[in-house]
């Protein structure tokens, strides 16, 4: 996986290709589209048909019946702002990987033992950032995390140079290549 997935949120199923194409020809090849608008299903869907070369996710999942219907619409990742055990199962099955919102000792040890290693970090400008992140560490080395919330292009470098750090999210991505 590339190290940026930009959270995309889509009004309307057309949205998609321009979307897409402009964080392409930025070179950016992951898409996490959230799945709390009613265009999401069918986004994601007719994304991965028109861009196979993407690896087009399923943001904001909260519950099984969305992850089902996620998966079956083509995502080729899971992502929660929380973590849902129904959720991690439907993608453990699937063999889907699955990266919920960790943001406490608690949830991380949860994460763990349902043998996930890799969580969103959500959000990170609210939760302290990297020195949160820094922090959780220490007791949790085989963690890594995707921080998304407040990360931009004016600091993801900072959150790159760390080698926790599996991936950055973010809705900013997504305004940044639009503008290009």
């Amino acid at each position: 996986m590339d190290k940026i997935i930009p959270v995309v949120t889509l009004k309307n199923v057309e949205e998609r290709t321009k979307v897409l194409t402009a964080l392409k020809n930025n070179g950016i090849n992951n898409a996490e589209i959230c799945f709390r608008t009613e265009c999401a299903e069918e986004a994601i869907r007719l994304a991965v048909k028109e861009f196979p070369d993407m690896n087009i996710g399923a943001g904001t999942v909260i519950n099984g019946e969305q992850c089902q219907k996620a998966i079956a619409a083509g995502a080729k990742f899971i992502v929660s702002p929380g973590l849902s055990e129904e959720v991690a199962t439907i993608c453990k099955e699937k063999g889907l990987d699955y990266f919920p919102g960790c943001v406490t000792p608690t949830e991380i040890m949860k994460a763990l033992e349902l043998g996930i290693t890799v969580v969103k970090f959500f959000p990170a400008n609210v939760y302290g950032g990297l020195k949160a992140m820094k922090a959780l560490a220490a007791p949790f080395p085989q963690i890594k995390f995707i921080p998304t919330g407040g990360i931009d292009s004016s600091n993801i470098d900072e959150y790159l140079a760390w080698e926790k750090i599996y991936a950055v999210g973010g809705s900013s991505f997504v305004k940044e290549a639009l503008s290009k």
